[in-house]
């Protein structure tokens, strides 16, 4: 499972991409799990955020969702955080 996150926006305005390839991982079933429920409640269309917030565009094997701050799942939070913090 390829999941890629594109956060844009905030008070600088930089753009941060990182993906996550999960096959051959030992972790890959909670990796799917997690990213399954993330996709399960985004948006097919970009959000309005708030001034400075961040915005969000995940993508789990080719279907993209959007996403934005304050209003995140806790399981979105939780798959943009560990994509940007492991990912490339």
């Amino acid at each position: 499972m390829r999941i890629q996150v594109r956060r844009t926006g905030g008070f600088a305005g930089i753009e941060r991409h990182a993906e996550v390839e999960t096959a051959g991982r030992a972790d890959a079933a909670e990796w799917q799990a997690l990213a399954e429920r993330a996709v399960a409640d985004g948006r097919g269309t970009p959000p309005v955020g708030v001034p400075d917030g961040f915005s969000y565009q995940i993508t789990v094997d080719g279907r993209t969702v959007y996403a934005a701050d304050p209003r995140l799942t806790p399981e979105q939070r939780r798959l943009i955080s560990r994509v940007l913090k492991e990912g490339a």
